[in-house]
């Protein structure tokens, strides 16, 4: 079971998540300061072995600062059976991160496991019971392959996500500015995802001086349907936003429909939708 402000949440926008490293202590005290949807400190691959202790303090009290509290925090932790996971899981559970970030989620058992220590320190330390979301990252050929499983593992999840360099390595290519080593790994993600009635994520663009590559990914993927996208850079939140903003035809077309549907709700009537410009109604 999850908590009903979870369950409130499940849905929220999240066209932008800006990964914070969570060894920058500058970054990690000041990100707020940024327009993401949501933010998300990092303590697996954008941190060095040595500083992993350092960073889960730097995370951890930072998730309790009150600027915080204005914006959605996700943390991506170590993996459960690595040396750090258990450790990563209980700072950010009782530092009140909003979603956890399980990375390289292979198998709906991934899921499950880290569930289960979730729930024992929410019970202990106090937090509401079901209140920490999950969003599992999918890396691997075989995570890929078992997406619809992982996806429908549990409520806690927020979404599902791509994460691509572990991926493509795992294909034995390279990523291409066309995208074409990710269409089959980004459409089985989103199927996944709609399947379970979740959010589905785009992995990062890792050329962050490329302004017009970030944005032919990011209209590629909008196309096909996920929520959002992974950043790296504070530079491309806007862009993404003003991306994925709806299109005047879009907002006059919503006006018709609600309009459309008070005037029948007045006469006591179905309603019928105003067509497309392609005459089509919508869901035809």
């Amino acid at each position: 079971m999850i908590s009903a402000s979870l369950q409130q949440r499940k849905s929220r926008t999240r066209r932008s998540m800006l990964f914070v490293p969570g060894a920058n202590a500058a970054m990690v005290s000041n990100s707020f300061i940024y327009p993401a949807d949501a933010l998300m400190f990092d303590l697996e691959d954008s941190v060095a072995l040595r500083e992993k202790d350092t960073a889960r303090r730097l995370v951890y009290h930072a998730l309790q600062h009150p600027l915080y509290r204005d914006v959605e925090t996700i943390v991506r932790v170590n993996a459960l059976d690595s040396e750090w996971g258990i450790n990563d899981l209980e700072a950010v559970v009782r530092g009140g991160a909003d979603v956890v970030r399980l990375p390289k989620t292979d198998t709906a058992q991934d899921v499950t496991d880290i569930e289960k220590e979730i729930l024992r320190i929410e019970q202990t330390c106090g937090r509401e019971p079901g209140s920490t979301g999950l969003l599992a990252a999918i890396e691997s050929p075989l995570g890929i392959t078992r997406a619809v499983e992982i996806a429908h593992a549990s409520e806690r999840l927020i979404g599902i996500a791509l994460g691509a360099e572990d991926y493509v390595r795992n294909l034995r290519t390279e990523r291409s500015p066309e995208g074409t080593e990710l269409l089959f790994a980004r459409c089985s993600i989103l199927q996944a995802a709609r399947s379970a009635g979740i959010q589905a994520f785009d992995t990062v663009y890792s050329d962050a001086n490329n302004e017009a590559g970030f944005l032919h990914e990011a209209s590629h993927i909008k196309q096909l349907g996920f929520d959002g996208k992974s950043l790296i850079n504070p530079r491309q939140i806007e862009l993404l936003h003003n991306l994925y903003a709806p299109t005047l035809k879009e907002v006059a077309h919503a006006r018709l429909v609600v309009e459309a549907a008070e005037a029948a709700a007045r006469e006591g009537r179905g309603r019928r939708l105003p067509e497309r410009q392609n005459g089509r109604q919508p869901g035809d």
